[in-house]
């Protein structure tokens, strides 16, 4: 066959109307995605927007049908009554440094270091173990409430924080399975050359493994941190003193009292205006955070 003289085989192009047709589906479907988007977000912040707007209003505000979305006049000094009703900038520091803080610091570090035993050392009856780890999951707390009443009772731990920060030092069984994951996608070799450098395992841990594991790291921590500031039911089980409640525990308290009282007809927006105060923290620590929170649910096999 002669090239020279071969008729090039002509290139079917596309009809214009199915470009078209495709160009029209596109957009329907770039259009629809965002409109569904935008509801989801709509509905996500509808709840707090409500929250913030409701510790603006007075109390016929609150209760008048249809509802007011914007309350005129704004009533700013909510906040302040709200917060100085009852002593709460003492209910936030007991949060704080007496419960949320050493609960994340400990579960961080001891999750960490028992996920390290089940990733990267090899011992009898390691899986064994690391299964019974997990079947501790499937315990709903409701059937320890009593029994661990009991033990920290004859402890002599009720009201006190260390019935719920004391077992925050033998890990979680959901964040060491999360931190053990992560270790396991760690390139052994990095291990392997620590030790021929003289490294033992707790050096490999701090030095080599945690710097690597900065974005799990972030997720146990963010993760415990809200759960500790949210937590209701530990406080209501072993405190009982005014003086030593958390913020979930003051909330309740504002209320009993107000109700019990009847002095204070503003009980809902003082309610609102707290929650909006103890929400915005939590807020703003996963705005400066969610680049690496996100990072860490992806790496660790959270995400989908």
């Amino acid at each position: 066959m002669n090239l020279a003289t071969a008729t090039p085989t002509p290139i079917k192009s596309a009809k214009p109307g199915a470009l078209h047709k495709l160009t029209v589906l596109g957009v329907v479907g770039w259009v629809l995605k965002y409109i569904v988007l935008i509801v989801l977000a709509v509905s996500f912040f509808l709840p707090f927007f409500w929250m913030f707007t409701s510790a603006l209003k007075n109390d016929p505000q609150v209760y008048t049908i249809p509802p007011i979305w914007i309350p005129i006049p704004a009533h700013w000094i909510n906040f302040w009554n709200a917060w100085n009703v009852r002593n709460f900038s003492q209910f936030s520091i007991n949060t704080i440094f007496r419960y949320a803080i050493p609960t994340t610091v400990f579960t961080v570090f001891s999750s960490a270091f028992v996920a390290y035993g089940f990733a990267r050392i090899k011992w009898p009856g390691r899986d064994v173990l690391f299964f019974v780890c997990l079947a501790t999951m499937m315990i709903p707390f409701q059937v320890l409430m009593v029994p661990l009443f009991i033990i920290f009772k004859n402890f002599a731990w009720i009201n006190s924080y260390r019935p719920l920060v004391v077992p925050t030092l033998f890990g979680n069984a959901f964040f060491i399975f999360m931190l053990r994951q992560f270790f396991m996608g760690i390139p052994e070799e990095l291990s392997d050359a620590a030790r021929i450098d003289g490294c033992n395992e707790l050096a490999i841990l701090w030095r080599i493994i945690l710097p690597l594991a900065k974005p799990a790291l972030t997720v146990v921590a963010l993760f415990t941190f809200i759960g500790s500031w949210n937590d209701y039911l530990g406080p209501l089980i072993y405190i009982n003193k005014v003086d030593l409640f958390p913020i979930s525990l003051g909330i309740q308290e504002l209320q009993r009292s107000v109700m019990q009282s009847g002095t204070n007809p503003m009980v809902y927006p003082h309610l609102m205006a707290v929650s909006t105060i103890i929400t915005v923290p939590i807020i703003i620590f996963f705005f400066f955070a969610q680049r690496t929170f996100i990072e860490g649910i992806a790496l660790t096999g959270l995400k989908g």
